[in-house]
């Protein structure tokens, strides 16, 4: 009896030998407005490109909704309430075998305030 292994699936390949290693640049974009955000990847996409790196993405993410539920009086009326909720949009976006041009270029880029980005190298 033969068991099968199946290969890792993802975008890491690690081979021995003379073969290239695929290195990951991996951007998480979170904002609270989905229009700034789309705007920003599409900045962030747009300088990639400039420098011929190869993208993955934009990959959206779940909206992550936080809902809040408040009293509207002080005192006397306990079953009025108020409902508030903040939605996080978020985006991941994926640049294999970035050069040192295109990383200086988005650590350099300016975006728009209420836009946070994470960055990490895979």
């Amino acid at each position: 009896m033969t068991t099968k292994i199946n290969p890792p699936v993802g975008g890491t390949k690690v081979k021995k030998g003379k073969e290239d290693v695929v290195v990951k640049l991996r951007i998480r974009v979170r904002a609270y407005e989905n229009k700034i955000l789309d705007a920003s990847v599409k900045q962030i996409i747009d300088t990639a490109l400039r420098y011929d790196a190869k993208i993955v993405g934009p990959i959206p993410l779940p909206t992550e909704i936080k809902k809040y539920t408040v009293n509207r009086a002080s005192f006397v009326f306990k079953n009025a309430r108020e409902q508030f909720e903040i939605r996080i949009h978020k985006r991941v976006i994926d640049i294999l075998n970035p050069n040192p041009k295109t990383i200086e270029a988005l650590t350099s880029l300016s975006l728009p305030s209420g836009v946070d980005i994470d960055v990490k190298m895979m």
